[in-house]
């Protein structure tokens, strides 16, 4: 006689798999349904990337930092967990970014959306970009839309529409730092799929953003904060979500220090093999893990080859901590990127003290720089010694920072940040597919698919464990 009971495995404890498990376990208990809910994760602790440090009054984030206040899907979360008196928002006082160009920061221009001009007269003033590189931007407003619906590279598009100038200077190390890659590898409709919808509808992406700026208005179903800030982050860390998730999630099982070596197929279940010897059998599983993990996986029932072609690049972030009085540069904003033609061993410095209020003492300082980034991994060889020293060169030269720090954190993130190659979106559509006729009830999530930031995780999550409950018949309104 078959079970009353659903069994439901979710591999993978990061902020996807923890969302599926948590709207999983939510949905099913509406509905009266008996589950048995099982989350397996192979690090000793939840949360993935997800980790702040507390150190001698500083809140150190090892992973992501914030996230987009726009984004439903962490909003909606955060409600239900009645996280909303945990928010707080960037200095208002440190709006201003800046970008490195011929070894000298320059302040952003106002009007700069997603890298992309939407006013005039700053970006005509701005030193980032030559006279002909801005008469070049300005064609886009008369230049004509791309025929066909083909995907093409992210830089190809950029290249296209506002010229190689605006690309290497002011996109690239904006747009190509939120995934690590090289644009010209990078999927348009897998990374920014409304710049190819801005040009199908306006013809211009100038225009196009334009008309998109002039519609934006906040949900009424959202906190005050989130309608008046761009980035959100918790008092105290990011790890915030992740505490609230795992307290709202002990009626399942969760199993930590111990990962999955394979799944096979059991009549009209799966069995999953957990490295300490135990064999689970489910009716249901979601693979909420790195694209190659998931592929490997369910080798031994459907092949997902595909997926082991998407790149992973690795990155770091190393945490400098200072006196306030040792450092003698204006924090006057949150930080700056460098675009890659620079040759700098950095991408990015966040003045964490500057951003964001709560991040450290007020006589101290607060530095997060990144290494790392598509064709540029051989920082991986050094030693966090070696790392280390050529991060305060570049602050040195960049910044005039002598002093020594009173501490560094250095958090290394090997195969971290996936590259959506060119038709990833058409690729991923035909894995769904495979998956749906030949393992019918395995779902796959996460940073690798649809969206790196944690509340394009935190979606994915959600829909998976959408996907689930409706697998069971019990669709979900």
């Amino acid at each position: 006689m078959e079970s009353s009971v659903k069994r439901i495995v979710i591999i993978g404890g990061g902020i996807t798999g923890l969302s599926a498990a948590y709207y999983t376990s939510k949905w099913f208990e509406e509905r009266n349904i008996p589950v048995a809910l099982t989350l397996i994760e192979k690090g000793e602790k939840l949360g993935g990337k997800i980790r702040t440090l507390h150190r001698n009054d500083f809140i150190i984030e090892k992973g992501p930092e914030s996230f987009l206040a726009r984004k439903a899907p962490i909003i909606s979360l955060i409600k239900d967990l009645g996280l909303e008196d945990e928010l707080t928002s960037t200095n208002p006082q440190a709006k201003k970014s800046f970008i490195l160009h011929k070894n000298k920061l320059h302040a952003m221009p106002p009007g700069l959306v997603l890298g992309i001009p939407t006013e005039i007269t700053p970006f005509m003033k701005t030193g980032l970009v030559s006279p002909l590189g801005k008469v070049r931007a300005a064609m886009d407003l008369c230049l004509p839309k791309k025929k066909g619906t083909a995907d093409e590279s992210l830089g190809s598009f950029i290249e296209r529409r506002l010229g190689k100038e605006v690309l290497e200077h002011i996109t690239e190390p904006l747009l190509g730092g939120i995934y690590a890659g090289d644009t010209y590898s990078l999927s348009l409709q897998a990374t920014f799929p409304h710049f190819y919808e801005m040009e199908k509808k306006h013809r211009s992406l100038i225009l196009g953003m334009l008309a998109n700026k002039s519609k934006q208005a906040p949900s009424e179903n959202v906190p005050k904060i989130a309608k008046q800030n761009m980035f959100l982050t918790f008092k105290n860390g990011m790890s915030t979500l992740v505490d609230r998730l795992e307290e709202a999630l002990q009626s399942i099982t969760i199993q930590t220090g111990h990962g999955v070596e394979e799944i096979t197929q059991n009549g009209r279940c799966y069995e999953v093999c957990v490295t300490d010897g135990e064999k689970l059998l489910t009716d249901g599983l979601i693979l909420a893990l790195p694209t190659f993990e998931a592929a490997k996986l369910v080798e031994n029932i459907v092949s997902l080859n595909w997926l082991n072609e998407i790149n992973y690049v690795s990155v770091a972030n190393i945490a400098l901590a200072f006196e306030k009085k040792d450092i003698l540069f204006p924090l006057n904003g949150s930080g700056f990127v460098i675009p890659r033609k620079e040759g700098r061993n950095l991408t990015a410095c966040t003045w964490s003290s500057s951003k964001w209020l709560h991040a450290a003492p007020s006589d101290k300082v607060l530095l997060r720089c990144y290494v790392g980034r598509g064709g540029a991994e051989q920082w991986v060889h050094l030693t966090e010694q070696e790392l280390l020293a050529k991060v305060l060169s570049d602050l040195d030269e960049i910044m005039g920072i002598k002093a020594t720090p009173l501490f560094h954190e250095i958090t290394r993130l090997c195969q971290s940040m996936p590259q959506y190659p060119v038709e990833h979106a058409e690729k991923l559509k035909e894995v769904r597919e495979t998956l749906q006729t030949k393992a019918p009830g395995i779902y796959v999530c996460g940073a690798g698919y649809e969206g790196v930031g944690v509340p394009d995780c935190i979606d994915q999550g959600k829909r998976a464990a959408e996907q689930v409950v409706n697998y069971f018949n019990t669709p979900v309104d």
